[in-house]
């Protein structure tokens, strides 16, 4: 088994959101992991909708808020918010939001291979 060690200030792509932010993402061991950087005024439906072209995120994402904090809101109808030092999962089928006057920055471990890239 081979060891390996990526870091995001080298990334292997960044992907800019329409506005408000961007995904850097590294590849380790064949899987993806991204970090985004989501600017206060980033919101899903209209920073990246456009981008994936879908009615509503249609990723899972599993990952640790690193700082800042995100208010996510699901087709159901069900909503939940994360924050700094949090680790959670989120099912497809959701807009979210960036939380207040500071960026929210995550990372996510399960989600990224095709966010934010067009199609």
């Amino acid at each position: 088994m081979a060891a390996e060690v990526r870091g995001f200030d080298s990334p292997k792509e960044t992907r800019q959101f329409k506005g408000h932010g961007k995904l850097e993402l590294v590849d380790l061991m064949g899987g993806m992991a991204g970090r985004g950087t989501f600017e206060p005024g980033w919101k899903w439906s209209e920073d990246v909708k456009p981008i994936a072209g879908t009615a509503s995120c249609q990723a899972a994402h599993t990952g640790y808020v690193v700082s800042g904090a995100m208010h996510i809101a699901f087709d159901d109808g069900s909503a939940l918010d994360v924050k700094a030092g949090e680790v959670f999962h989120m099912p497809p089928g959701h807009d979210a939001w960036t939380v207040g006057n500071a960026a929210c920055v995550l990372v996510d471990f399960s989600g990224v291979q095709d966010y934010a890239k067009p199609h």
